[in-house]
């Protein structure tokens, strides 16, 4: 008799405090998205994110998902949170890049590595902690929530022959890439995902650069600018961040944190795998649409990579920052060379 009032109360504690939570006012954090809901993998991502955390958490941590423009400029999205102006933001850290140039490592590398060695530097070579003490310098906590493998290296009016055919053009490109392009005379802007069809379109672009070709063809770049080149030696991986305010993250329980740390390695994981699986339709039918697929010859990535290393030592030279990171990043890297060499046919 005791066991079985012991077992009634046991449930009816149960039943009272699932009850209670039920009752519960949701904790919501405004999510400003620097990518647009309905763009195949990085849209698709931010919604299965917060899908996850409210599934996970029984409705107590919403995600409350805001297109790009509508809270903050969509490229100001991860320097509004540091501000304090809004909760989180669906980003990457190149994106706040110009407070310091070394953000950018944490987000993608000019001929970097491949997506496994590049979470094995940041995960488990250093790239992670390097990343957190300098957001955290500035309000935010980062975590890496998305990733995607090689991405184009862009969209041009013309066909590029050689280094000098690039002179003069006004081109949208991400990152540290945009700091090679300068060294060929390159304009270079980094407008918004949604900025970039109608400033091609005007011409105030000449070329552009944005992701996968599953991701590119929604833009429809291909209608201003039919020459596509490969590979993105800009972008061979890249990182995407979920960014929440450092003083909400602290205020979060131990289990809303896991929570949202589970959802991101999950959304990595998917995101890696949607990406592989979707390009080669994507190619069949830009190829359709009269898209015209090029491969930078090597006299091309030779200048580029010779440009990247110039691009380093001036950083370097210039920001501690940079040269800090870029150390870990590169010993890892060296570390890393035998077991590539080793281990990969090609």
């Amino acid at each position: 008799m005791r066991k079985m009032l012991l077992f009634g109360a046991t449930l009816l504690a149960c039943a009272l405090s699932t009850a209670s939570s039920a009752t519960e006012k949701p904790l919501t954090l405004k999510l400003a998205s620097t990518f647009p809901g309905s763009m195949p993998i990085l849209g698709d991502a931010a919604h299965q994110l917060a899908e996850r955390v409210k599934r996970a958490t029984g409705g107590g941590l919403v995600f409350d998902f805001y297109e790009p423009n509508t809270l903050v400029p969509a490229a100001q999205s991860v320097n509004a949170v540091a501000a304090g102006k809004v909760a989180a933001a669906w980003a990457g850290a190149g994106w706040f890049a110009a407070t310091d140039s070394a953000f950018n490592f944490f987000s993608s590398v000019p001929f970097g590595p491949d997506m496994g060695e590049y979470m094995g530097w940041m995960y488990h070579g250093g790239g992670l902690a390097l990343a957190r003490e300098m957001f955290h310098a500035r309000g935010v906590h980062n975590i890496p929530c998305g990733m995607i493998p090689p991405e184009a290296s862009g969209w041009f009016r013309k066909e590029i022959k050689s280094p000098a055919d690039l002179k003069g053009l006004r081109i949208r490109i991400f990152g540290m890439g945009a700091l090679v392009m300068k060294k060929f005379g390159v304009i270079t802007q980094q407008d918004a995902p949604g900025e970039i069809f109608e400033r091609l379109k005007d011409g105030s672009l000449d070329a552009a650069e944005f992701s996968l070709p599953a991701m590119d063809e929604p833009l429809r770049l291909y209608e201003v600018a039919k020459y596509y080149y490969f590979p993105g030696w800009h972008q061979q991986a890249t990182f995407f961040d979920l960014d929440i305010n450092l003083d909400i993250w602290n205020a979060l329980s131990e289990r809303d944190q896991a929570v949202i740390e589970l959802a991101c390695g999950d959304i990595i994981r998917e995101e890696i795998a949607k990406s592989e699986a979707a390009q080669g339709k994507a190619i069949k039918d830009l190829q359709a649409k009269g898209v015209q697929l090029r491969r930078w010859p090597a006299p091309m990535l030779v200048a580029f990579e010779e440009a990247w290393n110039q691009v380093v030592a001036e950083e370097s030279a210039s920001n501690p920052n940079f040269k800090r990171v870029h150390d870990s990043y590169a010993a890892f890297r060296k570390d890393y060379a035998t077991w590539k060499y080793l281990s990969a046919l090609d």
